[in-house]
């Protein structure tokens, strides 16, 4: 398979865990027989420096012509100033607005390697396998805002044609799992919530063998950390996805292990890691690059639908997580390099052990 992906590495780590990602898929594309280009492009407070502006036009153009778009991170403390006209955080949204990628899909599972460094006693992280699916481009995050010295708003806004696309992508998702779908709101407080539990009630009825609960948001935010095994898909709104999504994320024992995908209609997508630049670590190459690899496996994934390549990529950072070596986040010393590596290194032998597998079945037949 022909594939041209565009990487935008932004800035901190993000250049360092794209780098190892892409060092990932291009041995997946070695192993597989596959023809991957990748294209690098500037974005955030990288292309606030180079050009102004926080997604240039030529990078927007070439992700919305590419297969695929593998993120790394936006921001740093050059361009943390709130009042500042021009934000790196504004590229990111402009990117998701620009390719109509309205469904970020973030997976949760605890490595049990990895059990003993979560807040939550082992036994509660036992078959915890929850999928996030939060709307990308509405809610308070894209609505009108206003300010004055003394007062700003932010509005919040849905329509029902946002919400329903997103709760029919929860439900064909939940199809594919354990056809359970919990959908997250604040509907005893906000209008828009009202709107959003009575669409997706409404959207649940087409799908009479996925079974469908709702939560409101502060009692989610309990209940993911007293029973998170209990969860399939949760569907929810903007805000509440991004909070929720990092809350969950304490429970897999670090921020650097976690991917995401956004997806829009069609093929193509959005694929980053759910952390954020770490200032701090930026330049050590010491960053974990493992949500960033996972994310390379959802774009295999989603946009290339290369799920046997997919799962070998997950199979390979099961094995490195079981085995070590382990970042600094996890407990380690071992550098984004060594991680990458100890990833590559058991992906080679998956594949060697399956090419051995299938020469042997032919020489039989």
């Amino acid at each position: 398979m022909k594939a041209r992906i565009v990487t935008l590495p932004g800035d901190g780590v993000g250049p360092e865990v794209t780098a190892a990602a892409v060092a990932v898929l291009q041995s997946v594309a070695t192993h597989f027989g596959h023809d991957f280009s990748f294209d690098e492009r500037l974005i955030g407070g990288a292309a606030i420096d180079a050009t102004g502006e926080p997604l240039p036009k030529a990078a927007l153009a070439a992700c919305k012509s590419a297969d695929a778009v593998l993120l790394g991170a936006v921001g740093g403390p050059k361009w943390s100033d709130p009042s500042a006209p021009v934000r790196p955080e504004q590229g990111l949204l402009g990117l998701r607005a620009g390719l109509g990628v309205y469904a970020n899909l973030r997976p949760l599972k605890v490595h049990p390697a990895l059990a003993p460094l979560s807040p939550l006693k082992s036994e509660k992280l036992h078959g915890v396998d929850v999928l996030f699916v939060r709307e990308l481009t509405g809610g308070a995050y894209f609505g009108a805002k206003t300010k004055t010295t003394d007062a700003a708003t932010d509005e919040c806004r849905y329509t029902v044609a946002e919400v329903e696309r997103v709760a029919r992508r929860a439900f064909e998702l939940a199809r594919t799992r354990r056809h359970h779908v919990t959908s997250v709101d604040k509907a005893n407080v906000l209008e828009t919530s009202r709107l959003w539990r009575r669409t997706v009630t409404r959207i649940a009825t087409d799908y009479p063998d996925v079974t469908l609960e709702h939560q409101l948001v502060d009692s989610m935010a309990m209940l993911l950390l007293t029973r998170p095994d209990a969860y399939d898909v949760v569907v929810t709104e903007n805000l509440f996805g991004d909070i929720l999504t990092d809350e969950a994320a304490a429970l897999a024992g670090s921020l650097g292990l976690l991917p995401s995908a956004s997806l829009g209609e069609g093929t193509r997508g959005l694929y980053e890691p759910i952390h954020g630049s770490a200032p701090d670590i930026a330049g050590q190459h010491v960053a974990n690059p493992i949500g960033a690899t996972l994310s390379a496996a959802l774009l295999l994934r989603h946009s290339l639908q290369l799920e046997a390549e997919a799962q070998a990529v997950e199979a390979a950072v099961s094995e490195a997580l079981q085995h070590g070596p382990y970042s600094r986040d996890l407990g380690g010393d071992a550098s984004t390099g060594n991680v990458r590596d100890a990833v590559i290194a058991a992906l080679d032998h998956h594949a060697v052990a399956s090419d051995a597998f299938f020469t042997g079945m032919r020489a039989c037949g």
